[in-house]
C-alpha cells in the first residue's frame, strides 16, 4: 500500500487540489471547433508545466494536429514502469441554453464539480498528476516508473497519438496502460471495465432540387430530401431494435455464462435506466437484459438530423438538402472497416429514387476486450478497493476510447480500465459534473496503484 505520508498529503491538499482542477477545466479546450485552437494550446501548455514542475522530462509533440504530451520520471531498468493515459480536450458544449451555469466556468454544489470537462477527462487524468505529485512532495520514492500520454484530440477523432505510438514503441514500452476515461459501476460500487465498444461513425447526405423549393408550387413534383432521409432512417432498425444492416452480427462475439451471470448479479434494473435517463420506458434489441443491451451488444442509433426549416412558426419549403449522423458502436470481434463499409452499401440500397445520396465515414475504433486475469489487474483491483472501501466489481463500458486498441497492437502490454466517473455525470452533454470525493479517492487510488503494481 501506498506511503501513509502519500495518503496524508492527498487528504490534506484536498481543497488546493480541487482549485487547480478548476482553474484546469476554465480552460474551453473544445478540440473540434478551430476557434478554440489557441485554447486547445493552453490546456496542453496548464499540464505540461505542472508534470515539468513535478521534475519529469517533458515532450510536447506538434504532429499537426493539437499538441501531444509525452512525460516521464527517471526510468530506472529494475522497477516495473506506469504507462497514464488521459486527453486535455473536451467536447463542444450545444446546447449552451440547457446549461445551468457556464460551462467554462466551474461551480461547487453538493459536493459536486460542474463544468465541461469534469469528468470527461480532466478530472480523471488529474487524478494521476496529483497521487504522482503527493509522492514527490512527500520525499517518497516512487515505487515504480511513471509515464504519461496525454493528447488533444480524443474528441475530434485526431491522428497525433495514433502517430506517435506507432512510430515510439520503445519509448512507450511500459508493463501496463492506465486509462482512466471510463467509470465505476455506480455511486458506492467501483467497478474495472475490462471491455469497450468500439464504433463506425458515419453521415448521411441526401440532395435533391438545386434550391429549397415553395412547397405549394412544386409539392408532388420532386423527390423531398427530408422525406427521403427520413425512409431510409426508418430502414436501419426493425420494431425489436434489431440493425437491419447485412451482415451486422455475423461476427459478434456472444456473452460467455460467467458474464452474463456476472451481469444479473450487479441487480441493474429497467427502474434504475428509467431514473437516470428520464424515459418512458426501456427500449432495444430484443432478447437480451438492459444491461448486456447497453454493454455488450452492438447498436445503431441516429445522433443528429437536419433538413428544412427548424426555427420559430412556419416556413413552407421542400429542403435542398437533409443529413444524418449514424454512430454503431461495435462489440468484440466486430470490424469497423467491414461494418461502415456494409452500412454504405445498405444506404444506397434503400435510398428512394430522385435523391442523391453521400455516405461518409468519419471515423472508427475497434471495440476492446482485455483478460480479467493478470497480475496488473489484481494490483487494480486491490487499488480500488483500497481507494474506494469498497469491493470491486467488473464491467463492461458502451463508449468507446479509439486509442486503447491501438495501445494493445503496439505495445503489448495489459491495459487497466480504471474510470472513477458515473455514468450520470452528462459527458457530453449540458450540466456534465465530476463528484468531488470520487475525485479525491481516485487520487488515493493512483497512488495505491503506484505501490500495488511494484509488488
Amino acid at each position: 500500500m501506498a506511503s501513509e505520508k502519500v495518503l496524508a498529503y492527498l487528504d490534506a491538499n484536498r481543497q488546493q487540489h480541487v482549485d487547480q482542477l478548476c482553474e484546469f477545466l476554465r480552460i474551453p479546450s473544445i478540440s473540434s471547433v478551430s476557434e478554440h485552437n489557441e485554447d486547445t494550446k493552453r490546456a496542453a501548455a496548464f499540464v505540461a508545466d505542472e508534470l515539468r514542475e513535478l521534475g519529469l522530462a517533458v515532450e510536447v509533440h506538434d504532429l499537426g494536429g493539437h499538441p501531444l504530451i509525452f512525460a516521464e520520471t527517471e526510468i530506472r531498468p529494475d522497477r516495473k514502469t506506469l504507462l497514464f493515459y488521459g486527453h486535455y480536450d473536451v467536447q463542444p458544449v450545444d446546447p449552451l441554453e440547457l446549461w445551468e451555469t457556464p460551462p467554462f466556468e466551474p461551480r461547487i454544489e453538493d459536493g459536486i464539480v460542474y463544468a465541461r470537462g469534469s469528468s470527461d477527462d480532466k478530472g480523471q487524468v488529474y487524478t494521476h498528476i496529483k497521487a504522482l505529485e503527493a509522492y514527490i512532495r512527500e520525499g517518497v520514492e516512487v515505487p515504480v516508473n511513471v509515464k504519461f500520454i496525454i493528447e488533444g484530440e480524443e474528441e475530434c477523432g485526431g491522428h497525433s497519438i495514433y502517430e506517435f505510438t506507432e512510430k515510439n514503441p520503445e519509448k512507450l514500452s511500459c508493463d501496463a496502460i492506465i486509462v482512466s476515461d471510463t467509470t465505476l459501476y455506480n455511486e458506492t460500487t467501483p467497478g474495472i471495465c475490462y471491455s469497450l465498444k468500439g464504433l463506425a461513425y458515419m453521415e448521411i447526405r441526401v440532395s435533391g432540387p438545386a434550391m429549397d423549393l415553395h412547397s405549394g408550387s412544386y409539392g408532388g413534383t420532386v423527390q423531398n430530401p427530408g422525406n427521403a432521409l427520413a425512409e431510409i432512417v426508418a430502414k436501419l432498425k426493425d420494431s425489436d431494435g434489431r440493425c437491419l444492416v447485412p451482415g451486422f452480427y455475423d461476427d459478434v462475439l456472444d456473452l460467455d455464462q460467467e458474464e452474463r451471470d456476472g451481469f444479473a448479479a450487479l441487480g441493474y434494473t429497467d427502474e434504475i435506466l428509467q431514473k437516470e435517463t428520464g424515459v418512458v420506458a426501456p427500449f432495444g434489441e430484443a432478447g437480451y437484459t438492459t444491461l448486456e443491451r447497453m454493454w455488450a451488444r452492438p447498436t445503431c442509433d441516429v445522433n443528429g438530423l437536419v433538413s428544412g426549416y427548424g426555427g420559430e412558426g412556419a416556413k413552407t419549403v421542400i429542403p435542398a438538402k437533409a443529413m444524418a449522423k449514424v454512430s454503431m458502436r461495435l462489440v468484440p470481434n466486430q470490424d469497423p472497416e467491414k461494418i461502415a463499409k456494409a452500412f454504405q452499401d445498405y444506404v444506397r440500397q434503400i435510398a428512394p429514387d430522385g435523391v442523391e445520396v453521400e455516405v461518409i465515414n468519419h471515423h472508427n475504433a475497434n471495440p476492446v476486450l482485455v483478460p480479467r486475469k493478470s497480475e496488473m489487474m489484481k494490483a487494480g483491483m486491490a487499488a480500488l478497493e483500497k481507494g474506494f472501501g469498497a469491493p470491486p466489481v467488473f464491467i463492461r463500458e458502451g463508449g468507446s476510447i479509439p486509442i486503447v486498441g491501438t495501445f494493445q497492437d503496439c505495445l503489448k502490454s495489459p491495459v487497466l480500465l480504471l474510470g472513477y466517473g458515473l455514468a450520470t455525470d452528462n459527458i457530453h452533454s449540458p450540466n456534465e459534473k465530476f463528484h468531488l470525493e470520487n475525485f479525491w479517492r481516485g487520487a488515493r487510488t493512483s497512488a495505491i496503484l503506484m505501490a500495488e503494481a511494484a509488488l
